[in-house]
C-alpha cells in the first residue's frame, strides 16, 4: 500500500519512536470564514492539531483508548482485548478507579492505524527505560504497544490522598514497548527529576508520570499542623526512593481547551475593533 500526502507543507511527523509517529498540523487549512481568525491566533500560539499514526507489520499490535481510532488502512482488525468474563470484570474495576476506559481495543494486522486528532501534546515513552514500570496521571493514556502490560497501583497513604483531593489509584505500564501519553504541556517544558534514594515533594498534581517503584504518598508539608498553617502550605505529593519523575512546571489543567474559547473571544474583539470602526 502506498499512502500519498501523509505529510505536506501543512503537516509533518514531529516525533517518531519505533512504529509510533506523531503527526502535527503546523497550519490548518481546513477553516471557514467564521473561524479563520480564531484558527490564525491559535496557530500563532502553537495550538495545533496532532494525530498518532501507528504502523503495524503483522508482528506487533497496538492498544488504544476506546473511541480514539479515526481510520485504518491495510489488513488491520480490532479486537476487544478481553480474554474472558474474569478479565472483563478486572478491566472494569481498573477503569473505574483510574478514570480510564474499561476496555481498550487492541489492533492487529498489517497496515496503518491513525487516531483521532487532539489539541493536546502527544508524548512518546519507551516503557522499558523506566525499569519496573511507569505510573501515569489519570486520563493521560492514549495508546501503547500490545507488549506493554497495564496494572493499577495505589498510594500507600490512602487517607491523606483522600484529604488532598487526589485519586487513590493510578494506571501503571510495564514491560517492553512504547506508550503514547496525552499531555497539556509539551515534552520540552517537562522537568525530569532523577531520585537516588531521595525524596521529592510537589505541591499539587504537577507530576505527569513517575517510576512505579517509587513510594507515592500525600503528606503534610511540615511535621505539625501548626507548621503547615504558618508556612501557608497544606498537603503535598511525596515521591521517595530511586527512580524518575517527569514534572510539569505549570498546573496541568484542562485550560488548554478553555484557552480555545479565550482565543476566540480575543479574536472576535480584535476583529470588531479593527473592522468595526
Amino acid at each position: 500500500m502506498n499512502i500519498k500526502n501523509f505529510e505536506n507543507e501543512g503537516r509533518k511527523f514531529v516525533a517518531n519512536m519505533g512504529n509510533f509517529h506523531v503527526l502535527e498540523y503546523m497550519q490548518d487549512a481546513s477553516v471557514s470564514p467564521a473561524n479563520a481568525t480564531t484558527e490564525y491566533f491559535m496557530s500563532k500560539m502553537g495550538v495545533h492539531r496532532r494525530q498518532l499514526a501507528i504502523e503495524l507489520d503483522g508482528n506487533n499490535s497496538a492498544i488504544i483508548q476506546a473511541g480514539a481510532m479515526q481510520w485504518m488502512a491495510g489488513n488491520v482488525q480490532a479486537t476487544s482485548g478481553v480474554k474472558g468474563v474474569g478479565d472483563l470484570l478486572g478491566k472494569m474495576v481498573k477503569g473505574a478507579v483510574t478514570k480510564e476506559s474499561a476496555v481498550k481495543p487492541e489492533y492487529v494486522g498489517n497496515g496503518w492505524l491513525v487516531l483521532e486528532p487532539t489539541y493536546k501534546y502527544i508524548i512518546l515513552v519507551d516503557v522499558a527505560s523506566w525499569g519496573p514500570g511507569i505510573t501515569i496521571e489519570d486520563g493521560m493514556f492514549y495508546a501503547c504497544s500490545g507488549t506493554v502490560k497495564n496494572s493499577v497501583v495505589s498510594r500507600k497513604n490512602l487517607s491523606s490522598a483522600a484529604l488532598g483531593g487526589e485519586g487513590l489509584f493510578n494506571l501503571s505500564l510495564s514491560g517492553n514497548g512504547i506508550a503514547a501519553l496525552e499531555s497539556n504541556v509539551p515534552y520540552a517544558e517537562l522537568i525530569e527529576v532523577e531520585l537516588n534514594n531521595d525524596t521529592l515533594k510537589i505541591d499539587g498534581n504537577l507530576a505527569v508520570c513517575w517510576s512505579s517503584n517509587l513510594d507515592f504518598t500525600v503528606e503534610r508539608s511540615t511535621k505539625t499542623l501548626l507548621g503547615s498553617a504558618v508556612s501557608g502550605e497544606g498537603l503535598v505529593n511525596v515521591y521517595r526512593g530511586t527512580g524518575k519523575v517527569l514534572m510539569s512546571p505549570v498546573a496541568p489543567t484542562n485550560s488548554l481547551y478553555a484557552s480555545t474559547n479565550t482565543l476566540a473571544a480575543k479574536a472576535a474583539a480584535i476583529t470588531s475593533n479593527t473592522f468595526g470602526k
